[in-house]
């Protein structure tokens, strides 16, 4: 069990932790949410049946997480919804999250925003789906949703965000942004 446990750790303790940085919004929550997922990992390693893949399991175990920890808190709706400060230095690692990379943008930065004040099931199928990239069919299996449930979420999730941003970006990035919907 060791060395699979070390295998789990190795290769999806990044995964995870951006996961659930993106859920709750805070470093210092998202690391210990970490240490509980991997003690929930170790306690229910054994029934673990292979139906789907560690990858996804581990999502499933992360998204079960952060929803007990939303439970917990008072308010946790609210909780939810509260700005997470991209300008503070909270989240350090030792790679670059992509929004590091092009945190100057103000289109990424109005992103972020608009994902913040979305609903839960919108944001977590959008960060599984395109953050985390994980498939449909791994979306649908850690929700416990179907396949079409996630396809439907997700296309109206992406709707809900263009216009989100169309109404929070500047006149000339909107004209930008049409122009780009248009060509697709």
């Amino acid at each position: 069990m060791d060395s699979v446990f070390e295998k789990l750790y190795t290769d999806y303790h990044q995964d995870v932790f951006q996961f659930l940085i993106y859920m709750v919004q805070n470093k210092q929550q998202a690391e210990d949410l970490v240490q509980e997922v991997y003690i929930r990992v170790l306690k229910s390693h054994d029934r673990f049946e292979g139906k789907s893949s560690e990858r996804t399991w581990l999502f499933s175990i992360a998204k079960n997480v952060a929803i007990d920890h939303f439970r917990k808190q008072k308010n946790w709706k609210n909780r939810i919804l509260d700005k997470f400060d991209w300008s503070r230095n909270d989240v350090t690692d030792d790679r670059a999250l992509p929004e590091e990379i092009t945190v100057a943008k103000e289109e990424v930065q109005v992103s972020y925003e608009c994902l913040k004040s979305c609903s839960t099931d919108y944001r977590m199928v959008i960060i599984m789906r395109y953050l985390q990239e994980l498939s449909i069919v791994e979306t649908s299996e850690v929700l416990g949703w179907s396949e079409s449930k996630v396809k439907t979420t997700q296309h109206r999730a992406i709707k809900w965000l263009r216009i989100e941003m169309n109404q929070r970006l500047p006149k000339e990035e909107r004209d930008i942004e049409a122009v780009r919907m248009e060509r697709s």
